[in-house]
């Protein structure tokens, strides 16, 4: 079954004539957001009376008092900080390997970012030589950008030096006098597969081939492991080794500075796509034709399961519409620029062509993520399941517990229902006091189906002072140790490994 997420696989596999209907209907999705149906809108905003208005009486949860200022500020840490160094004995990769591991990431960015972070762990779990993770070039974006266009090849491999071995590719061998390529043995990981199927068929099949190809690779490592030390090193590498190219950044960073020159801003994810409204069964909000289409797609790529929207909807399995997640007048007449006089997307922020070559493909979601990472507020009108929403939740946590905003849509559900059917009494408060109850990005207990790449918390984080021993920060002179540990490393392959402290680096 395929898992939608980053709004980047519907289109595989789709015939001519239905991938026409997908278009169409997708033209008509986009008509209810007029021009804002793109993977990321950016909202500046000068006040937010609703937020800004409310009160809150559990200290823990949220904010005691929400005012203009407030709002704009990282949730409460309760002490905690990120730190993804080792806390216990964690020795280097040794200097001979069991064979090269190569995986074909299958997805958009955000999904192949995942299994980035689990082919680096699964490459540690065999004393495996990793090579650079395929990207797959699907069909949606046809994007061939692959690892080395979007990220910093030499800073990944640097920056996991002391975790595992990678290569950009398998090199070749001499044998009897003639070059060879080690050709990796293809293996379909099980879905969600655990630590023991790489440490047995996996490596073993390494073992008799030299190399082994996983493909697909897309949620093919169990993401709860009962390891702190590996979930560690998974934020290794999803928060630090895993730097887009200097170019990202620098598109990304100017967006981010002709926003913030306008003050505070806010960064919306409307997650309202063809797949995921196939996925979660919401379609009456279309026509009987548009429900025709999505019901096909439905058939032909999710398992056979008898779905009510009204049900769906009233449980909050369906996402907020623009109406639900704006609050915006119901009246179709009335604009979101009318309404919201700051809103800017990609063809208003800049109108560059720097911006328009960057903001399609891969390259357009990586500079998504980044001005959604470093917006002063993030929200997603639909985060389950949604790796782009996910996956950005759990690097504002561990960016500083950034404010998020994620609104509840199992409760928020009726009271927009009532107000459907003329019950407006009380609207706004229903509202205020159902976001009484939101987690403003502050640390939290990790509850299924919550996944580990949204909520890194405990294993990725510390406090300086702490009641659990193993909850301590590393030492603040780490960094120092191991630069003198590199320069002898040159001379030394048995040196002692300390611990890598990532924190001073967070989204370089």
């Amino acid at each position: 079954m395929r898992r939608p997420g980053d709004g980047a696989t519907f289109r595989r596999g789709v015939g001519g004539h239905h991938r026409h209907q997908l278009k169409q209907l997708s033209g008509r999705v986009k008509g209810l957001f007029g021009r804002l149906s793109i993977a990321v809108v950016v909202l500046v905003i000068c006040t937010i009376s609703l937020l800004s208005k409310m009160k809150s009486n559990n200290q823990s949860i949220s904010r005691s008092k929400i005012d203009l200022e407030t709002l704009w500020e990282t949730a409460p840490s309760g002490g905690w900080r990120p730190s993804s160094a080792p806390r216990s004995d964690w020795p280097p990769p040794p200097s001979e390997s069991n064979g090269y591991l190569r995986v074909r990431c299958n997805g958009g960015l955000n999904q192949q970012r995942s299994a980035i972070c689990n082919a680096v762990l699964a490459a540690r779990i065999m004393n495996a030589t990793l090579v650079l993770p395929e990207l797959d070039a699907n069909s949606f974006w046809r994007d061939d950008s692959g690892f080395q266009g979007i990220y910093d090849v030499e800073y990944f491999i640097k920056s996991l030096r002391y975790d595992v071995r990678i290569v950009e590719s398998i090199p070749e061998i001499r044998k009897n006098g003639k070059t060879k390529k080690i050709k990796g043995y293809q293996l379909r990981p099980p879905r969600d597969a655990p630590i023991s199927w790489y440490t047995t068929v996996a490596l073993e099949k390494m073992k008799v081939h030299g190399a082994i190809y996983l493909t697909p690779f897309s949620h093919r490592l169990a993401e709860e492991i009962d390891n702190a030390e590996y979930q560690r090193l998974r934020c290794r590498v999803n928060y630090h080794a895993l730097r887009f190219k200097p170019h990202i950044m620098k598109l990304s960073n100017s967006i981010v500075s002709k926003l913030r020159s306008q003050g505070h801003f806010m960064a919306i994810h409307l997650r309202f796509e063809m797949d995921m409204l196939a996925f979660a069964g919401c379609l009456d909000i279309f026509t009987p034709e548009e429900q025709k289409i999505l019901k096909k797609y439905r058939k032909e790529n999710f398992a056979e399961k008898k779905l009510v929207y009204s049900e769906r909807r009233a449980i909050g399995k369906c996402p907020l519409t623009p109406e639900g997640a704006m609050r915006v007048n119901p009246d179709p007449a009335p604009t979101f620029r009318s309404m919201f006089p700051r809103l800017e997307n990609h063809s208003t922020v800049d109108s560059a062509d720097e911006l328009v070559e960057n903001s399609r493909g891969l390259l357009g979601s990586a500079v998504d993520y980044m001005v959604c990472l470093l917006s002063d507020i993030f929200m997603p009108t639909y985060d389950g399941p949604s790796n782009f929403a996910n996956n950005l939740l759990g690097h504002r946590l561990y960016y500083g517990f950034r404010t998020t905003l994620r609104p509840d849509r199992k409760a928020l559900a009726p009271i927009f229902i009532a107000r459907e059917n003329g019950r407006t009494a009380g609207f706004e408060e229903a509202v205020k006091r159902v976001m009484l109850n939101t987690n403003f990005g502050g640390p939290h207990k990790r509850v299924t189906p919550e996944s580990f790449y949204t909520n890194s918390w405990p294993e990725c984080f510390c406090q300086t002072s702490p009641l659990n021993p193993a909850d301590k920060c590393p030492p603040e002179n780490v960094l120092e140790i191991l630069d003198n540990q590199l320069e002898d490393e040159a001379t030394s392959d048995s040196e002692s490994f300390i611990p890598l402290n990532l924190t001073s680096s967070i989204a370089e």
